[in-house]
């Protein structure tokens, strides 16, 4: 297998898996990953069923594709993120149903519980409302991702990035949860949030341990 074909083949998977999991039903949401100077993305469209790994779309790094081809509405915000979060090599976006609850409310996803943090700070940002498929939504996706792993987009839904496909479906999924737990224990009330202090003596811990689930 060329470096292309095994990109395309994870790709085509991850797709399939995330819609396994249920983070994504229908046609919603878009996987990406870092390609030569560009990115391979789930075509507009899509579904777990109709994916195939020749249907990815190669969009170089000045926004262009293939003739015939027809990439993700949401390219753009991939390709932003892309562009200015050098750590990231797979995208994941969804519209998986306790992360729209949440994004919802255009609040962050506070501080309730400690893997909160494997995000990469003490919340989960929501950045405001844009129409998708545009560069502001991208260049707000962006800007929040320069220090999270995650973020919610405002009645919209969420994305994730990551060194590597799996680690990238892991934060979707890790997300889904943690906003699922979220709405529940706000059935039961306001939760208590960590401190600055849990903050420092978590992320101190992690670094010690190498803790990454």
């Amino acid at each position: 297998m060329t470096e292309e074909q095994t990109a395309r083949a994870d790709l085509a998977a991850a797709y399939r898996q995330v819609a396994d999991t249920g983070l994504n039903q229908l046609s919603s949401g878009n996987l990406s990953v870092r390609f030569a100077d560009g990115m391979l993305i789930s075509p507009t469209g899509a579904s777990s069923e109709t994916i195939t790994e020749d249907a990815l779309v190669f969009v170089d790094g000045q926004g262009r594709w293939a003739a015939g081809q027809r990439p993700s509405s949401e390219w753009q915000m991939h390709t932003a993120i892309y562009r200015d979060v050098p750590g990231a090599n797979a995208i994941v976006h969804t519209h998986s149903d306790y992360c729209v609850a949440v994004a919802c409310q255009n609040q962050p996803l506070p501080g309730f519980h400690y893997l909160i943090g494997l995000f990469g700070g003490d919340d989960v940002p929501c950045v405001p409302y844009s129409t998708f498929g545009g560069e502001e939504l991208g260049d707000a996706a962006a800007a929040a991702l320069l220090q999270r792993k995650a973020c919610l987009l405002a009645n919209h839904g969420m994305i994730a990035h990551g060194p590597t496909l799996k680690a990238a479906v892991g934060l979707a999924h890790r997300l889904e949860i943690m906003c699922r737990q979220y709405v529940l224990t706000r059935q039961l009330g306001e939760p208590t949030l960590l401190t600055q202090t849990h903050w420092d003596d978590f992320f101190a811990k992690v670094k010690q341990a190498n803790y990454r689930n």
